[in-house]
């Protein structure tokens, strides 16, 4: 009995002391495909599996092998046992059967146009409207791709900016490329994305910075062809059709700075620590008027663009079918536009306390084509989930919002730039670069957004707390899996894991 205490604290101490991570994949037991978005909870701290159905939990002090772990998705049976009964790092879930037990049977009667009803009257009951501190886990993935990149080359006083070096200049930009920026921070505010307030603790950036080289190296090229052919006091017409603009030639490309000029130096530090402080506020802006039009556009606010609970006779409802989340039983409402809302999905509503648990939408024509004058913008994609989870306060709260968007965006038109010179004497006009641009751009962007912790604010604690970032993403070349150790996040994918820069540089 003695010699196995020694053996149970050192498989203790590596369970919980050593890694302090439980990690698995849960997959359906009939399939053996994994499952998506499911709910895993332990001590009323929850995570989100990612769409290969993996999710890590951060295992702190207070957790026991006793403490159990609790598991929930749309459609299976829940599972709920110690964590040291979960001996293997796949976890099987079994859908459950559907049976109409008394309560579906009482409440079937209701039409899907009555469901919708019940859940709009019970917004404000079951879910916090007001003010909240939220704990976010923020993963923004945007991939780029140039679909058209046609010139044709009208005019170029500048020998050296010929259809060659432009050729060149097209070939170094990078026709494809991915970042991954992902953000952890307390997002303080209600449902308006203007009065949100971020205190941003982490952020990451990982990209492939070698595409860029090639293309800084073209850039110096520039400025210097630029700087041997363009005075210093010309200001440049930069025209488009009827439409123009004008910029002085210092603003076209940077002067370096003579290393024996202290003052000249000094002034230029100055700059770039100003520059680093604007860039933070830049960032914590960006972040928080992201997280601001996410949270806003929640199905359960009045002003959000999937407003099918607050106009449900704009839309077809069909109740589709009966399901399960653990022992609750589920409506399942398709929803269509019958003239002109953007988007169809499915509603996933607790027959219980008729609460919104799950959305799924997905545009059903774009969501802005515009074309004029050669411009044109289609914004053709917006898909997604919306999941909410039940907290220990009896309210549901937000733990999980991911989309996808999709925009195609084209440039054809003629393109003038024109350097000028009001004090050389005679013509004022210098040089000119003349073309006719034929381009086209592909974005497809994804938001992730992972809610662990909600609490409501008293209007005092809201109005008292102060913004004070300082945090710039740190860059990434290739995936660090140690980099967000002892925080939870939403795991990560296999294209995150398996991202590695062609040349591996560092900041």
């Amino acid at each position: 009995m003695l010699r196995l205490l020694p053996l149970f604290l050192l498989l203790l101490y590596s369970f919980f002391g050593r890694s302090q991570t439980l990690t698995a994949v849960i997959i359906d037991s009939a399939t053996q495909k994994p499952i998506p978005y499911v709910t895993v909870q332990l001590k009323n701290k929850g995570v989100i599996t990612n769409e290969e159905g993996r999710f890590t939990f951060q295992l702190n002090g207070s957790i026991t092998p006793q403490d159990s772990l609790l598991i929930s998705c749309i459609g299976y049976a829940s599972i709920g046992k110690p964590i040291e009964q979960f001996d293997t790092k796949q976890i099987l879930m079994a859908p459950k059967a559907i049976d109409l037990n008394p309560v579906i049977v009482t409440n079937k009667n209701y039409s899907p146009d009555e469901i919708v009803d019940l859940v709009e009257a019970q917004i404000a009951k079951n879910y916090n409207l007001g003010l909240t501190k939220k704990r976010i886990f923020l993963r923004e993935t945007y991939g780029n791709r140039i679909l058209k990149s046609d010139y044709t080359l009208k005019k170029s006083t500048i020998k050296d900016l010929d259809k060659a070096f432009i050729d060149n200049l097209i070939d170094q930009v990078p026709k494809t490329n991915t970042v991954y920026n992902e953000s952890l921070g307390d997002l303080y505010g209600g449902s308006d994305a203007d009065e949100q307030k971020l205190d941003l603790i982490k952020a990451s950036e990982l990209y492939d910075k070698s595409l860029e080289l090639d293309f800084e190296v073209l850039e110096k090229k520039f400025n210097t062809i630029m700087q041997e052919n363009v005075k210093t006091d010309s200001y440049f017409k930069i025209k488009s059709g009827l439409f123009g603009t004008k910029v002085d030639a210092d603003e076209m490309f940077d002067t370096e700075v003579d290393s024996t000029d202290v003052a000249a130096l000094n002034k230029k530090l100055e700059e770039e620590k100003k520059n680093k402080a604007d860039r933070k506020k830049f960032f914590a802006k960006y972040k928080r008027e992201t997280l601001g039009n996410l949270y806003q556009n929640l199905p359960i606010f009045d002003d959000t663009d999937y407003n099918v609970l607050f106009k449900p006779g704009r839309y077809d409802l069909v109740l589709e079918n009966f399901t399960y989340l653990g022992d609750a039983a589920v409506y399942v409402i398709n929803f269509t536009p019958k003239r002109g809302e953007d988007y169809k999905g499915k509603l996933y509503i607790n027959s219980d306390d008729f609460a919104l648990i799950r959305m799924d939408f997905e545009n059903v024509k774009p969501l802005r084509d515009f074309s004029l004058l050669g411009v044109t913008i289609n914004e053709y994609l917006a898909k997604g989930r919306i999941i909410f989870s039940k907290g220990d306060d009896a309210k549901y709260h937000l733990s999980y919002y991911d989309v996808n968007k999709g925009i195609r965006a084209g440039f054809r038109r003629p393109l003038k730039i024109i350097e000028k010179n009001k004090n050389v004497k005679g013509r004022r006009k210098q040089n000119e670069l003349s073309m006719k641009v034929d381009a086209a751009f592909g974005n497809r962007n994804r938001y992730e957004l992972v809610v662990f912790d909600e609490t409501v604010l008293k209007p005092s604690e809201y109005g008292s707390f102060k913004e004070n970032n300082d945090v710039l993403p740190k860059y990434m070349p290739n995936y660090d899996p140690n980099f967000w150790s002892g925080y939870d996040i939403i795991e990560p994918n296999q294209a995150i894991k398996a991202f590695v820069s062609e040349t591996e540089i560092e900041e």
